[in-house]
């Protein structure tokens, strides 16, 4: 059985699954569904059309599933999934889709969100990722796995986060940004890769050597920018992880941040 509180609220019709734990004053919605082995802090509210999965820690304070902070919200019945084993720590905002994005928003598996972090309306969120303090999700964005946001990043709407980038503190990004980068600076632009990550999550030297020459290639090298990019999907078709790296990029709709020495007329707009 579950382990309510007795002075936690669970609106009838709320589902929660067993082991899972609610502590004092929190409150439940009537259309939330929350699996097993939860534990839910003191003063936590959860709202919405909210399904939450197992083994996940939300602390004190967090709002999940309240109403999207977007005025063409006219109080659709839209969805926020939330999967399995995610650590959601105070003051955390995560909001449920709209009918203008797709009427869901998904976080997927072993999540970190920190303080204050915020995931907006209609967003997709991977594996694995870190949100530190502050960080802010616009809505409509796509993040993918293992990626690191640092504390106070902005990211703007409809942008997409690849497999294992990394946002510096105080990045605000505009563009998309490709997956084992590293991106810093308002209106972000690249400052390399992130070997880091790439190490600590078990890539091989070849691999990582692999991307390192790619990168100078696509974004250091001469001729325009479309070019280059032609010129290394023909060249590396026999490669999984070059192409997964050149098809993100080749997919963009916003264009994707270049590094800051990249002349003004080459950004990568209009791919």
């Amino acid at each position: 059985m579950p382990n309510i509180h007795p002075t936690a609220v669970v609106l009838e019709g709320a589902v929660i699954g067993e082991g899972t734990t609610v502590g004092p004053y929190s409150v439940i919605g009537h259309k939330v569904s929350i699996g097993r082995n939860n534990w839910i802090s003191s003063h936590v509210v959860i709202d919405g059309n909210t399904k939450i999965g197992d083994g996940n820690k939300v602390f004190q304070f967090a709002s999940i599933g309240a109403p999207p902070q977007d005025l063409k919200y006219k109080g659709e019945d839209s969805l926020l999934t939330i999967g399995n084993h995610n650590i959601i720590r105070e003051y955390v905002t995560i909001q449920p889709g709209t009918e203008g994005g797709g009427m869901e928003t998904k976080v997927g598996d072993r999540n970190l969100f920190m303080a204050c972090s915020h995931i907006g309306h209609d967003c997709v969120v991977g594996d694995y990722n870190i949100f530190a303090n502050s960080a802010g999700i616009s809505g409509h964005v796509i993040i993918g796995n293992h990626v690191t946001v640092g504390g106070l990043c902005g990211v703007h709407q409809f942008v997409r986060l690849g497999d294992y980038c990394f946002l510096s503190g105080g990045a605000m990004v505009g563009k998309d940004v490709p997956p084992f980068c590293t991106a810093q600076g308002d209106r972000a632009g690249l400052a390399g890769l992130n070997t880091v990550g790439m190490k600590r999550n078990g890539f091989d030297l070849e691999s990582i050597n692999l991307i390192k020459r790619l990168y100078r290639e696509l974004f250091l090298g001469d001729g325009l920018f479309r070019e280059r990019l032609e010129c290394a999907m023909e060249k590396y078709k026999e490669e999984d992880l070059a192409l997964s790296f050149l098809r993100f990029i080749s997919e963009s709709k916003r264009g994707v941040c270049m590094p800051r020495s990249a002349s003004s007329s080459d950004t990568g707009d209009n791919l």
